[in-house]
């Protein structure tokens, strides 16, 4: 009976905190749904992927979110963002800044796989300079790059597009950039390649409407 049932692939991690950890009671709740043959797949972008039968899916999500775990969309989504260590504490390396924009656009769907990544100071732990969105906090302000690539010959960093940010404002340019892509990229087109499509200046122009 189980072998007709549909099994669909969702994300899990255990939000943005001190570091990617897990409590023992999560990987407990995970390992209920797994039978002994079963693999969890350790992603670079701080998730777990685990397949799940879709006719449990909403339940089985539930059942994780009461023990603190944060569940997301596999596949033309925005990813949760990756994030770094959080090494000086919550305040000073901009935990809740990084908490409300991942509530903003994790899991919106897109043309193709979008990876942000935030860091809390300019040494860079959360690698946000090779993704396709990074944001770095600079002393109580917020600098926002694009078009990072980590993988491939054509591998580099990504450039600069604003400075200076206020939480707010970063939040919103985020969005706007998201929405942009969505509306403008062809279909399957990369990040990375739709910024170097553009160019700054259009998605800048873009922006300020």
């Amino acid at each position: 009976m189980d072998a007709q049932r549909k099994k669909v692939k969702i994300a899990v991690n255990g939000g943005i905190h001190f570091g990617a950890k897990l409590t023992a009671k999560q990987l407990l709740v995970i390992a209920k749904y797994m039978d002994d043959q079963d693999e969890l797949e350790l992603t670079t972008f701080q998730q777990l992927y685990i397949d799940v039968f879709d006719d449990k899916k909403d339940e089985i999500i539930s059942e994780f979110e009461q023990v603190g775990l944060r569940c997301y969309p596999v596949g033309k989504f925005v990813k949760s963002l990756r994030t770094c260590n959080f090494c000086k504490g919550e305040e000073e390396e901009g935990m809740p800044v990084a908490k409300e924009l991942n509530e903003r656009i994790a899991g919106i769907p897109v043309p193709f796989t979008l990876k942000p990544a935030y860091t809390g100071c300019p040494v860079g732990c959360g690698e946000p300079l090779i993704n396709d969105i990074g944001i770095m906090k600079v002393k109580n302000h917020y600098d926002l790059y694009i078009g990072g690539k980590s993988k491939g010959k054509d591998a580099e960093t990504g450039s600069l597009l604003m400075t200076n940010l206020e939480p707010e404002d970063l939040y919103s340019a985020v969005e706007k950039i998201i929405e942009f892509y969505q509306q403008q990229a062809k279909k399957r087109e990369t990040f990375h390649k739709f910024v170097n499509r553009l160019g700054h200046e259009a998605i800048l122009e873009e922006m300020n409407k």
